[in-house]
């Protein structure tokens, strides 16, 4: 198999600003899609919150409904039971007799009480909680037209620049082919550590095309003469020279072609 022939400098450094113009059309791509994708994720996340918490005060509203019929139903059974208690009250034979009866009727009624609290408790619960339902209800609606309007928007604008993404996507796939591994790490640590995403900028009036700051005039020939990878000394930017994409241009169709891709990414 034979070896790869490894580039030259001006290769690379051409390569590596291609690889920039293509990723910069692509960080294009993501603004105008500005924080879309983000908010319909957490309004998707928020609106599965919303869904459990509806279900669980439903939950809640049947079981606290359902200890009330149960309490309802243990009234019935101590009504009963007092009264039964109260005709066996008329043939007592002893007080030891009437005392017993007497403390079941007290504790019979007493549960009546004490059934009656807890259902009165358990009411209030189920006020509240149907209150708070209604409005949980009412939030997920709004959520729900919130999220169906910014889905739309969303995919306005990927329908817009899906063709687009997809063939800077295969641009980018074959520039980082063409790179080195070390290149495309410190290329990649670059990108992430500027919002902008520019790791290769060109020279522009006498300063970094990144953080603007002076390049001194030494530097400046050196970067013209593409011997080594400059960077930035402020910034750590990779810096290139206006005519860095006419590296192996030779006809005038080539040319233009070349000039014809910086037009298109400054547009």
């Amino acid at each position: 198999m034979a070896k790869k022939k490894e580039m030259t400098v001006p290769e690379k450094l051409k390569s590596l600003y291609q690889l920039q113009l293509v990723d910069s059309q692509l960080d294009e791509i993501e603004i105008l899609k500005g924080e879309l994708p983000m908010e319909v994720r957490d309004l998707e996340d928020e609106l599965v919150g919303l869904e459990t918490r509806i279900t669980n005060l439903k939950d809640s509203i049947v079981g606290l409904e359902s200890d009330i019929s149960k309490l309802e139903g243990n009234i019935k059974d101590s009504e009963n039971l007092i009264v039964r208690y109260e005709s066996q009250l008329n043939n007592v034979k002893n007080n030891r007799e009437y005392e017993a009866l007497s403390k079941e009727l007290e504790l019979q009624k007493l549960d009546i009480r004490l059934y009656e609290k807890r259902i009165g408790e358990n009411r209030s619960n189920i006020e509240v909680k149907k209150s708070s339902l209604t409005n949980t209800e009412e939030r997920l609606e709004a959520k729900r037209t919130d999220l169906d309007a910014k889905k739309v928007e969303l995919e306005k604008i990927i329908e817009k620049t899906e063709k687009t993404e997809e063939k800077l996507l295969k641009k980018t796939e074959r520039a980082r082919k063409k790179i080195e591994e070390r290149l495309l790490k410190s290329y990649d640590k670059i990108r992430t550590n500027y919002r902008n995403g520019l790791s290769v900028v060109t020279v522009e009036r006498d300063s970094c095309g990144g953080c603007f700051n002076k390049i001194p005039p030494q530097i400046q020939l050196e970067i013209s003469q593409r011997k080594k990878i400059q960077a930035c000394e402020h910034c750590g930017r990779v810096l290139v020279d206006d005519d860095i994409l006419l590296v192996g241009k030779k006809s005038k169709e080539e040319t233009a072609e070349a000039e014809a891709e910086v037009e298109n990414v400054e547009e």
